[in-house]
């Protein structure tokens, strides 16, 4: 891999910054989500009690530190730098769910933890170059691409599917209904939040994004995403199955 660039190490800097807040947020969300469960309906049953638990609040703003961190790093490197090293974020998980939630980490949960790793380091070492993009217009094209756009809508019609059919009937006792709906969505989250901040980036740089109709797009789908992702992420959070099933299951979501 050639000399990372200043932008680069920024760039990475924020994201493993990212994936330490983001992995503890679970963890300290869990802590909330558990007791509010205690005392009324969970998160997993339809209840919203945990919006009166503080600890359900300190999580989501741990997370919401680690997401902006992961923004900010969205600005800096290209996003097949970033997004693998979202993977540290379940290592974290893992970590702090072994020791203050008392879920025994058994050794294929510390070899999903390795594969991630494993898999991260590879993907970013051999991580293609990045296009360079001088306007947000130049992202929508790209995705508008017939081929994006089918990936797109196979995307929607697949969570679809989840949501309205899988979710009611598997959805309490199949963690993977879940882990499929917020992984599903993170795709495209991604992608929209690449597109968002390398608005903000040029915007700060003198050149306005914001005055196109495409930057605000990408921001209501961003909003949409990760309304979507926080509300199945409490349900994970607060089924019976360990916690360790999922964070050991699934890679970064999105920038949630």
């Amino acid at each position: 891999m050639d000399q990372m660039s200043p932008d680069n190490i920024n760039g990475l800097i924020l994201a493993v910054s990212s994936s330490i807040f983001i992995g503890s947020s679970f963890i300290i969300k869990k802590k909330g989500l558990k007791k509010a469960g205690a005392s009324g309906v969970r998160a997993g049953e339809g209840g919203h009690g945990y919006l009166s638990e503080p600890w359900w609040w300190a999580g989501m703003i741990t997370m919401i530190v680690g997401e902006v961190a992961n923004f900010a790093a969205y600005a800096f490197a290209p996003a097949i730098l970033v997004t693998p090293l979202g993977a540290l974020s379940i290592i974290v998980s893992a970590v702090l769910a072994h020791f203050i939630l008392k879920e025994k980490l058994h050794i294929f949960g510390v070899l999903g933890c390795v594969l991630c790793v494993v898999g991260s380091v590879t993907i970013v070492l051999h991580a293609p170059h990045e296009q360079e993009i001088e306007s947000v217009k130049q992202v929508w094209k790209l995705a508008t691409e017939p081929s994006f756009l089918l990936y797109s809508a196979v995307i929607l019609f697949a969570v679809l599917v989840l949501i309205f059919y899988c979710e009611p009937r598997y959805g309490k006792t199949h963690l993977i209904v879940y882990v499929g709906i917020c992984s599903l969505m993170g795709s495209l989250t991604v992608m929209s939040v690449k597109a968002v901040a390398i608005a903000i980036k040029l915007t700060f740089s003198g050149m306005n994004q914001f005055k196109y109709f495409h930057a605000w797009i990408f921001i209501l789908v961003v909003a949409i995403c990760c309304l979507l992702q926080i509300n199945y992420l409490n349900k994970i959070h607060s089924t019976q199955r360990s916690f360790l099933r999922f964070i050991t299951s699934c890679s970064q979501l999105s920038p949630l």
